[in-house]
């Protein structure tokens, strides 16, 4: 797949993290939703922007069959340094999400160093595995200098209340009261520290896909950890807690393969 002019890619980058943090228009309404007229399957004609959404060919998420998935020895474990950062949590409406600051830490692929923007959560779980859907998913948003996106993504099942969302599970009590008095304003809050996503990786899945919001920009490394954490239904919720009605649900359909591959990276083990 060949890859746009590096101006072209860095502006679309550009557009589409700021994209993905705003959320909102000016009205308090978001341009797209999961359901009805405005739902996945019309995405691309809501938008000139938005027309990879129905176009292209590299879309996300994708059903991983792990029977097909290749084992690349080329491919390192994920190697992630996440600081202590003041961040700002966001209702986008659409998901809720995590913003950081520059230099914040992040990830370093294929010998190039990724930083940490933002992370978010879909509920249910926008990637499936041999079409199994587990209960959330988490996904960390990198960008490189050059522009280039990574994202990594992490599998919940229902389960045991997840530490991270522990940490700001007070932050997302006060975001579902703005909706209630019908304010939206940014909760900074910090020093925070996401340990919990400093752990050894060993085993994900590689491919490359798109954002799986509008305006769908393709290009994006994915990287989903093989290990399924666990997260409690009443995180779950307070998660929806904060979203449009629309978008309570908000995992978008995966997406035709069209003959990619996914790799797969599997810690050796010494017996």
């Amino acid at each position: 797949m060949s890859a746009p002019t590096m101006p072209l890619f860095l502006l679309l980058t550009c557009t589409v993290v700021l994209f993905v943090y705003s959320g909102a228009d000016n009205n308090g309404t978001i341009p797209f939703t999961y359901t009805g007229s405005t739902g996945p399957n019309s995405w691309g004609h809501l938008s000139p922007n938005f027309s990879l959404c129905g176009t292209g060919k590299s879309q996300s998420p994708i059903n991983i069959l792990t029977d097909k998935a290749v084992v690349n020895k080329n491919l390192k474990p994920l190697t992630r340094f996440y600081g202590f950062a003041n961040v700002t949590l966001v209702n986008n409406k659409f998901n809720v999400g995590i913003r950081y600051p520059d230099h914040s830490g992040g990830i370093t692929v294929d010998n190039k160093m990724y930083t940490l923007k933002q992370m978010h959560w879909h509920s249910p779980a926008e990637h499936r595995i041999n079409g199994q859907r587990h209960a959330a998913e988490l996904h960390l948003v990198h960008v490189a200098e050059d522009g280039s996106v990574t994202v990594v993504a992490i599998l919940f099942k229902f389960g045991q209340p997840d530490p991270l969302v522990d940490k700001i599970q007070s932050k997302l009590n006060e975001l579902e009261y703005e909706v209630k008095i019908h304010e939206d304003i940014p909760i900074t809050f910090g020093p925070f520290h996401p340990t919990e996503l400093r752990k050894k990786t060993h085993k994900y899945y590689r491919y490359v896909g798109s954002f799986s919001t509008p305006p769908c920009t393709e290009n994006v490394i994915w990287h989903i950890l093989g290990k399924v954490r666990t997260i409690s239904r009443k995180q779950v919720e307070a998660l929806r807690a904060p979203l449009d009605t629309s978008c309570k649900n908000n995992a978008r359909p995966c997406q035709l393969i069209n003959g990619r591959h996914v790799e797969l990276y599997e810690e050796e083990t010494i017996s």
